[in-house]
């Protein structure tokens, strides 16, 4: 009865570290901050559902490539766009943020 303990014992021992050395490594080139955003002229808005989404520098490879601003309409009710920006040597990039979400229940309420 010892002998099995000793080696289930040794066994959690070895594979212990093995398993916490499957950490997730992540790797990243720093490009430095955004050039200054570009001056443009912002057309009109085509509908009253369209939301002006800024241009903005965003990293590519070893750059920064401009984007263009352009009218978009939010993916759902109340959304807004969180603009990208350069923080504490990192890029975050835009996203629509908040809003609503509609989802069906999949029970059929009788």
């Amino acid at each position: 009865m010892k002998k099995p303990l000793l080696t289930l014992f040794v066994s959690a021992l070895l594979l212990g570290p093995a398993a916490a050395a499957q950490a997730q490594v992540s790797v990243g080139i720093r490009i430095g901050p955004p050039p200054a955003p570009r001056a443009y002229r912002v057309p009109p808005q085509p509908t009253p559902n369209h939301e002006w989404v800024e241009g903005h520098w965003a990293p590519q490879g070893s750059k920064y490539r401009w984007h263009d601003g352009q009218w978009a309409k939010p993916p759902r009710p109340g959304a807004y766009w969180q603009e990208p920006y350069y923080a504490n040597g990192r890029y975050y990039a835009g996203r629509w943020d908040g809003g609503t979400t509609t989802t069906r229940s999949s029970r059929n309420p009788r």
